[in-house]
This record gives structure tokens, C-alpha cells and sequence, in this order.
């Protein structure tokens, strides 16, 4: 996927003002509407155009858009970092000049999956109009350990503004979190009066944080349920053990049946991400590791293990040696 530099497409500086903005595009989409310039590249050039505008016009996407900086060059082979947007307040989404069809795998990449939410309501200027704010919506990043425990958290995100110039400006929005004990990937926690400002006597609007789980060094996560690969001794597996597994609660206890395999699946109830009313597991996956020798003793021991206890794990394929 190639990174297309929005600000080229419409040949205005990085530091344009939104009217800038407005007036390059306009100028531009005169110039290749496919009904008056009848090159063979207007309509595409007119498709670039249109989505370069869908993004410096809006605040919100020029605002997280920008934070790529100028570290690209347009035509680079791009993929967007991982949770690249997050700690960024958007009110509405997706598409508000064209439908998806017409934009890019970059555009879609970037901004496509917060078409979900509603679009942007225009009020009307008058002292005496009372308009609700407008809900606003952030990803934050919170770690297992969080989401197992829950936690209290002091969390600053960026939001957009335009200043008294036309100049696109991220001022912080600092605020104090609750997350709750067993909140999962995707859900959303409602901060009520913590969006956007109402009009005249109106309500502010809501702040909805979207969780992102962090990756961690020993777990994966699949909904509620934890994910461990356990490494074990031949000798474990074989006559059977206990030993001490790691669970974000602290470290418990495992009895290993004697002859244990590799990718043997163990459940250990309740220690995944449980709430109030849904609970998880922790599962682990047994994996044998077999130790390298270092001397010609171990080489040795290795050799009368061999011939004391011949054994083809490949006999089931067919093979006898």
C-alpha cells in the first residue's frame, strides 16, 4: 500500500490554514471534474483530490494524520503502526464527502473503520438555541495486568482545534479513569459530560474510550480467555510433575499428568479476565524443551537414554528409523 501525501495532492504547505485548504481544493476540483477536463487522468486525479480534502478539511483526521509528519514520501510502500491513532478525540467518522467506494486502501487503512459512527450535526448560530455537544471517541491503550485488576488511571489525550488563524492545533485533554476490572478488547467506556461542549445551555456531550489491550511478554488474549506456552523438562512430561505457572493473579500451581505431551492444552478456571458477571480461563499449552548437552557426560546420558528406551515418535508416518 503506498503513502499519499495529502497536502501535495492539493499543493498547499503542511501549515495551511483550513481556508487554505478549502480554496486549493476548490481551485483543483474545477480544474479535473471529469465533465470538464476530458484528459484521461481527470477522474482519477479528481478522486485524489476529493480525498486529500476528506482528510486536511476535517480537523480531527488532519490533526492524526499529521502525526506522520513528513517522514514519508509519497508512493513509499506504507503500513499504518500499530494503534497509530490512539490517545486522538474524533467526533464522527468515516465518510462525510463521498461514500467508501471512492476512496483508497490508504484513506481506508487510516480512517475506514470509524465510519460507524455518526456523522457531525450543524447547529445554527442564535443566543437563545440549546444544543447537546457532540459525543467524542479516543482509543486508549491499557495493559492486561489493568484489565485484570482494574485501575484507576490519569490519562491525557490530544484535541483537535482550529486557532484564531485557521491554523490546525492538539491541545491536552487530561482526565481521571476508572477501568474496570475485566474489560476486554474493543469495549468502550462512557466518560458522561466529557465530550464536546453543548450550545447555549446545552448538555456537553459524552467521551467514549475505546480499550486497545497492550501485548504482552508471556500472554495472549482471545475475548475473556488468556493464552500461555508453558516450557517443561522431558523429565516433567514424562513422570508427571508439579510446577509453578505465572497468572496475572500471581503464580499458582499445575499438576502435569505423567506422560505429557507437547501442545497439551491445561485450563485453569477463572484466571482470565473476569467482570462482574463474565468470567475467563487461563489456558496452557505444555511444550516440551530438551536440553542441550554441554559435556561428553551429557552426550552419554543422552546415548544410554537411547538405548534403554527405544522409541520412534515417527512411526506413524510410515518410517522405521
Amino acid at each position: 500500500m503506498e503513502f499519499k501525501d495529502y497536502y501535495a495532492i492539493l499543493g498547499i504547505e503542511h501549515n495551511a490554514t483550513q481556508d487554505e485548504v478549502k480554496r486549493a481544493y476548490r481551485k483543483l476540483a474545477r480544474k479535473y471534474h471529469p465533465d470538464i477536463n476530458k484528459a484521461a487522468d481527470a477522474e482519477q486525479r479528481f478522486k485524489e483530490i476529493g480525498e486529500a480534502y476528506e482528510v486536511l478539511q476535517d480537523i480531527e483526521k488532519r490533526a492524526a494524520y499529521d502525526k506522520f509528519g513528513t517522514n514519508w514520501q509519497a508512493g513509499e510502500e506504507f503500513k499504518p503502526p500499530p494503534d497509530w491513532d490512539t490517545g486522538f478525540e474524533f467526533q464522527g467518522g468515516g465518510y462525510t464527502q463521498a461514500d467508501a467506494s471512492q476512496f483508497s486502501d490508504f484513506f481506508e487503512s487510516l480512517f475506514g473503520g470509524r465510519s460507524e459512527f455518526s456523522h457531525r450535526e450543524s447547529f445554527e448560530e442564535h443566543p437563545s438555541f440549546y444544543g447537546r455537544g457532540q459525543d467524542l471517541h479516543a482509543k486508549i491503550i491499557i495493559s492486561l495486568e489493568d484489565s485484570f485488576h482494574g485501575s484507576k488511571q490519569t490519562l491525557t489525550l490530544q484535541r483537535p482545534s482550529v486557532d484564531a488563524h485557521g491554523h490546525v492545533f492538539t491541545s491536552p485533554h487530561t482526565l481521571q479513569v476508572t477501568i474496570p476490572k475485566g474489560v476486554t478488547e474493543g469495549q468502550r467506556i462512557r466518560l458522561e459530560g466529557q465530550g464536546g461542549s453543548g450550545r447555549g445551555k446545552g448538555a456537553n456531550g459524552d467521551l467514549y474510550l475505546e480499550i486497545t489491550l497492550a501485548l504482552h511478554p508471556y500472554f495472549t488474549v482471545d475475548k475473556r480467555d488468556l493464552m500461555l506456552t508453558l516450557p517443561i523438562t522431558p523429565w516433567e512430561a514424562a513422570l508427571g510433575a508439579t510446577v509453578q505457572v505465572p497468572t496475572l493473579g500471581g503464580t499458582v500451581e499445575l499438576k502435569i499428568p505423567p506422560n505429557a505431551q507437547t501442545g497439551k492444552k491445561m485450563r485453569l478456571k477463572g484466571r482470565g479476565l473476569c467482570s462482574a458477571k463474565v468470567s475467563g480461563d487461563q489456558y496452557v499449552t505444555l511444550a516440551i524443551m530438551t536440553p542441550r548437552p554441554k559435556s561428553s557426560e551429557d552426550r552419554e546420558l543422552y546415548r544410554k537414554m537411547a538405548e534403554a528406551m527405544p522409541f520412534n515418535p515417527r512411526r506413524h508416518l510410515g518410517v522405521t528409523a
